[in-house]
């Protein structure tokens, strides 16, 4: 599975921004899903999780209520929606492909990863 990201940008404090992974290779459909950040001068954190139907949803603590994950099986996409952006939030955001079926918050079980895009709140 080879995977894309996208949608990273500079905004201003409680603005949204929509972030989305495409995917290509194997049959993508099959795979759970996840998004993760890394700040500056720390280590990379789980940000959320979407089963392979879409129908099951899992998010870290600290976006719950402001970010909401989602899939589109027939454009090979899983995109997360971002509102009342933080500076906090400030981060370079990964989407990855799950090894084996699961949500999970830790990256070891995530075999696929795409490149990473910026996300930059400002004050």
């Amino acid at each position: 599975v080879q995977l894309q990201a996208s949608g990273g940008g500079l905004v201003q404090a409680g603005g949204s921004l929509r972030l989305s992974c495409a995917a290509s290779g194997r049959t993508f459909s099959y795979y759970d899903m996840g998004w993760f950040r890394q700040a500056p001068g720390k280590e990379r954190e789980f940000v959320a999780a979407i089963s392979w139907s879409g129908s099951n949803t899992y998010y870290a603590d600290s976006v719950k209520g402001g970010f909401t994950i989602s899939r589109d099986t027939a454009k090979n996409t899983i995109d997360l929606q971002m509102n009342s952006l933080k500076p906090e939030d400030t981060a370079v955001y990964y989407c990855a492909a799950a090894g084996v079926s699961g949500l999970f918050t830790t990256e070891s079980w995530y075999a696929y990863w795409g490149q990473g895009t910026l996300v930059t709140v400002s004050s």
